[in-house]
Formats: structure tokens, C-alpha cells, sequence
């Protein structure tokens, strides 16, 4: 079974085990957060949501905050001026560890997963 979820304005599609970066969320490392902006639910029976699923929820650990690669950006325009400015992007690291597709299904990781052996 496998999700589209919609963080922070941006939309991911999900599976058990997936390790997803999205925009900072205001959550510390070893938090659970329930992602319920379900758009899609796939598998068996897929479920597409208008604009959401009813009572559909993803389950998601936090598994580390950091702060992405630094991204460089150069201005230049030849006898007027030069500016070199860089940007590293906030990013909290979710583990998958849920999918409900809201009637009653439920898919849930477990401990011989290759990720929740790693981050668990």
C-alpha cells in the first residue's frame, strides 16, 4: 500500500519504510506526527480523496533535523557589479512507519525492515 500526502504545502507519495526530507517542521527527533492531509491511497482498493480521505492517516517518525547541501548563486553583470550569495535549506528527515487508508485497512512496518532497523 502506498500514499500521497500533502506537507507543508508540497506533496510526497509514500510507502512503509520511506525516508521522506520535507520543510522544517517544528518537531524534535524521535517524535511521532500523523500526516492526515491523505490525497491518495493506492494498493488492493485505491482511494482518491476530493480533496481528502476521510480519516486516512500516514504515521511518521522524525528521524533527524539538518539542513541541506549549500546551494551557490552568482550575480554578475560585466563593469556594474558582482554578488556571490549561498543558501542552505532547513529540512526535517520523516520515517514512514503507517499507512490507514480510513475504512479500516492498516499496513505497519515492522522491526526486520531494512529502514526501521536502521532508525528505530
Amino acid at each position: 500500500m502506498y500514499g500521497v500526502v500533502e506537507v507543508s504545502g508540497h506533496q510526497y507519495r509514500v510507502e512503509l519504510g520511506d525516508v521522506i526530507d520535507v520543510e522544517r517542521l517544528d518537531a524534535s527527533v524521535g517524535d511521532s506526527l500523523d500526516l492526515d492531509q491523505v490525497l491518495f491511497v493506492g494498493g488492493d482498493n485505491a482511494k482518491v480523496g476530493t480533496p481528502t480521505i476521510n480519516g486516512a492517516v500516514v504515521k511518521a517518525k522524525v528521524v533527524r533535523q539538518a539542513r541541506d547541501r549549500k546551494v551557490i548563486v552568482f550575480k554578475r553583470k560585466p563593469g556594474q557589479y558582482q554578488k556571490k550569495r549561498g543558501h542552505r535549506q532547513h529540512y526535517t528527515g520523516l520515517l514512514v512507519t503507517e499507512i490507514s487508508d480510513g475504512a479500516g485497512a492498516t499496513v505497519t512496518i515492522d522491526k526486520e525492515h531494512p529502514q526501521a532497523k536502521k532508525h528505530l
